[in-house]
């Protein structure tokens, strides 16, 4: 029996190395979707990242309050005792914006509510953490987002990329612990 000679694929050029004559070479891998870069390549275009839920967000908000009951009413006894409301309501105010500023500017970025929620506040672009000046300019774009009946915090929920005007202005993005672990906490 004599071997026929292998017929070039169409276009003349020989079969690739390693493939059995006749054969097609396996497809290209398909181009990243739109939107999409390398992973880890620290882009912030919309969708690209994992973000936190609305749901992990108003729990962690939840959770959260539930601390300042706490302290507000260790407060309003040592108030009551020495007779200043006015010195209560400032240190417990005083306390909220340390407690903020503090926790989400560290390098874990996480609140008490957050830790609990598993989710954690960092730079939109990944980064890093957001700092403590970050985190202030954050607790103070509160104040916008809640001055419209609070539309500033409902924004995520058709912003693209599910972040609300205070994540907008400070730069930051609420996302999951599970895709960025937490070295440790607060720290």
């Amino acid at each position: 029996m004599t071997e026929q000679p292998s017929t070039p694929p169409p276009g003349g050029a020989p079969p690739p190395s390693g493939s059995p004559a006749g054969q097609a070479p396996p497809p290209p891998p398909p181009p990243p979707s739109p939107g999409q870069g390398a992973p880890g390549a620290g882009s912030a275009a919309a969708g690209t990242q994992p973000r936190a839920s609305f749901g992990q967000r108003l729990g962690a908000l939840l959770v959260d309050l539930g601390v300042f009951l706490v302290v507000g009413i260790v407060f309003g006894i040592i108030g009551a005792a020495i007779g200043s409301g006015a010195a209560v309501q400032f240190l417990v105010s005083l306390a909220a914006i340390a407690y903020y500023i503090y926790l989400e500017g560290s390098p874990s970025g996480q609140t008490v509510g957050k830790k609990v929620l598993g989710i954690r506040v960092m730079r939109v672009d990944q980064s890093g953490p957001l700092g403590y000046g970050g985190a202030a300019i954050r607790y103070l774009a509160r104040i916008l987002s809640s001055i419209p009946l609070l539309l500033g915090y409902f924004w995520m929920l058709w912003d693209p990329d599910k972040r609300t005007w205070h994540d907008k202005l400070s730069n930051s993005a609420v996302v999951p612990v599970s895709a960025h672990p937490v070295q440790s906490w607060p720290g």
